[in-house]
This record gives structure tokens, C-alpha cells and sequence, in this order.
């Protein structure tokens, strides 16, 4: 696709209320991608640090940072609707559902109005701890309602997984798809051996990426170790340590992302067995890195048999999908790898080729751009 750079400058506001501000995909994929072809780009953050400029990218704060959901929801709004109005954007490109209502507001201002769900909120209430089970179903549909009532109005919708793509087009058929995929200038080199029987997580330790199946499913493996990087509550983890196998278990707790890189490039498998009992059900999605993550480095995947992830593994002869709350059959995908050091390497390569050609950032960023031109088209005219 022909990129075509605007022939004046085009100011656009990013916004938040929950993400962090170096977010990957809302800083250095979304932003950074537009400052690079021309646009003059803000990032609208609710912390208190200081504001600052990251590769083309002005990030302003609010200087408020809430300490519970009624001041996230109610005072944080006001100090965003402000500073917002001030930067003055064309174009305001939206990341969290509770700020629909700002959105509209400045829709009716004459602004040019992107919405970006990061996952499929109606669904994610289902699953949601603090609301009580009797109330979930109710909930899901009144947001649903809400949330149909206000995205028909905006000039371009994005999400990130087909499903909820084909449910917003009903209500707004400019709704796009844009993924989580990784920015090829992250891929690094990896060792083309087998070099230790070894697998790896690096991520949430919570029980909705099956830890503890995995554990038990190497409890009769000779010599295997689980590298576990990543935070998790103490229960869990309590939990995972009585477990027979944690013996075989290499907990580092939370590591800077330049170490994950190293156990990635020492591990035979990467592990990533998020459970369908989660807002992605059988169907799966694309919004979620960890799958990419390995693909990127060369390593096989061990995944659950969602739709779209078994359907990448058995396209591109990346891995092994499997039911992620069955034990045995965990075990049997973790020794047939062991077992077969030449199909792991192809593996790795087959994935890592992948993502160069297919999986990568870049394929979205185009995407992305021409969300831009189309509902700029009146101001590249000028």
C-alpha cells in the first residue's frame, strides 16, 4: 500500500485513562507509526510524571493519577476532557471503553473520532472477579446496549481479534482490524541448537494461563526445568508451590524484558496455555502477544486449541495446540519436542519466517495509515 503523507499537518491526540504510558502498543506501535509519516502526535496520559518526547511523540499528563475506580471514572475524566480540549487535535484516537462518553462529546465538537478496543469489554464483564455472578449477564448486556448506542457514531472503530470485528461491523461498518503483532526491528538472533530441556512463560503467573497443568504435567519428565518470569498473587503462587513438580520449577519473579530475550534463547518451547474458561473462549485471539512473542525468537509453541491459534501452529508448522487443562496431553507435546530436537529447530524457523513475512507490526502499521487517509481525506485535499 502506498503511503502518502499528509500535505499539512494533521494534529492527533491519543488518549488514556488506564494504560501506562509506554504501553507497546499504544506508544510505540500506534504513535511512534504516525509521528514517523508526518502527524503531529500526542499521547493524553492519566499519571504523574513529568511530560516528555519519545521518538516524534509529545506525552502529556494529567498530573492526576487515580487511587480507585471513582476517581479513575469520575474525577480523572474531568481533568482528561480538559487537557484534551486544550491540545485542540483533529483527530482523538480513544483506548478505554469509559471514555466513550468523552469521546462523543468531542465528536459533536467536530472532531474526528477513532476508537481503539483492546479487547471485547461485553465479554470481559463475564469474567470479571469483583462482580458478583448473579449480576454479570445483566451488566455485559446494559454495556453492550451503551456501547452500541455510542461507537455507531464515530468515524472508525479498531479492535483486535475477527469476532468482535465482525460484531461492531453490525453497528459500525468502519470498524477495522488492527493486532497486537510484534515490530520486526525487535526480532534478535537465536541459537540454531538445541540447547537445554528447558521451557518457558514469561508473563502473568495467574491461573488463567495454566500454570499449575503444566506443572503437574512435568512431574514425571526427567530433567526438565519451567522458567516462570512474571508477578502473580501470593495465593496462586502458594498454591503452584505445594504442587509435586515445583521442584522442577526456575521461579524469577518479575524480569526487565531484556532478560526475558535470554531465556527465551535458552528454552526448547515456549508455553502459552491461556484457558478458554476467559473472554476469548474457543474462538481465540490476536490481541494477545505471547504466541508472537515466541514465534519472533524461534522457539515452538506449546498453545491451547483455540480456533486461531491452532489454526497459525498448524498453518505454519510452528508448534503443538493443545487442550490446556488436560495434563496428559500437555505432558505428551512437552516430550514429543524433547524427543525431536531437529523438528524443534524447524519449527523455530518456520515461525520466526512467519512473523518476518506475515506476523509483524509493520502489516498492521499500513493498516493503521489507511484508517487515517480515509477519514482525513477532506484535509490532504486542502
Amino acid at each position: 500500500m502506498l503511503i502518502i503523507k499528509p500535505k499539512k499537518t494533521i494534529k492527533v491526540c491519543h488518549v488514556t485513562s488506564v494504560h501506562n504510558r509506554y504501553d507497546v502498543r499504544i506508544l510505540y506501535k500506534e504513535c511512534k507509526s504516525l509521528a514517523k509519516y508526518g502527524f503531529d502526535v500526542t499521547l493524553l496520559v492519566n499519571d504523574n510524571l513529568q511530560d516528555e518526547f519519545i521518538d516524534g511523540v509529545k506525552i502529556k499528563s494529567t498530573y492526576y493519577k487515580p487511587k480507585n475506580r471513582y476517581e479513575r471514572m469520575v474525577i480523572s475524566q474531568r481533568k482528561l476532557e480538559k487537557e484534551a480540549i486544550k491540545i485542540d487535535a483533529d483527530v482523538y484516537h480513544f483506548h478505554d471503553p469509559e471514555l466513550l462518553l468523552l469521546a462523543l462529546h468531542l465528536k459533536k465538537k467536530g472532531k474526528k473520532i477513532i476508537f481503539d478496543f483492546h479487547e471485547d469489554v461485553s465479554q470481559q464483564i463475564l469474567y470479571k472477579r469483583w462482580i458478583h455472578n448473579c449480576m454479570k449477564k445483566a451488566i455485559s448486556e446494559i454495556y453492550k446496549f451503551y456501547e452500541k448506542n455510542k461507537v455507531k457514531e464515530f468515524d472508525a472503530i479498531i479492535t483486535v481479534t475477527p469476532k468482535f470485528v465482525e460484531r461492531l461491523q453490525l453497528i459500525n461498518p468502519n470498524t477495522y482490524m488492527i493486532t497486537n503483532y510484534p515490530i520486526l526491528s525487535d526480532i534478535f538472533p537465536r541459537n540454531d541448537q538445541f540447547i537445554s530441556r528447558t521451557i518457558c512463560f514469561a508473563g502473568g503467573i495467574t491461573p488463567q494461563w495454566n500454570h499449575h497443568h503444566v506443572i503437574k504435567a512435568i512431574e514425571d519428565i526427567d530433567n526438565i526445568n519451567y522458567v516462570l518470569a512474571g508477578s502473580g498473587s501470593s495465593k496462586y503462587l502458594k498454591f503452584l508451590m505445594q504442587l509435586q513438580g515445583w521442584n522442577k520449577v526456575n521461579y524469577l519473579g518479575r524480569i526487565p524484558h531484556e532478560k526475558v530475550k535470554d531465556i527465551y534463547n535458552k528454552s526448547f518451547a515456549g508455553i502459552t496455555l491461556l484457558s478458554k474458561r476467559t473472554q476469548v473462549g474457543d474462538e481465540g485471539t490476536l490481541g494477545n502477544t505471547k504466541i508472537f512473542e515466541y514465534m519472533e525468537t524461534g522457539l515452538p509453541v506449546i498453545c491451547s486449541d483455540n480456533k486461531i491459534w491452532s489454526k497459525i501452529v498448524n498453518t505454519y508448522k510452528c508448534g503443538i495446540a493443545v487442550d490446556c487443562e488436560n495434563t496428559e496431553k500437555i505432558r505428551t507435546a512437552i516430550i514429543t519436542l524433547l524427543n525431536s530436537p531437529k523438528a524443534v529447530l524447524e519449527m523455530g524457523r518456520n515461525g520466526r519466517k512467519a512473523v518476518e513475512k506475515i506476523f509483524n507490526w509493520g502489516t498492521q502499521e499500513k493498516v493503521l495509515y489507511s484508517i487515517y487517509n480515509r477519514i482525513l481525506d477532506d484535509k490532504y485535499a486542502k
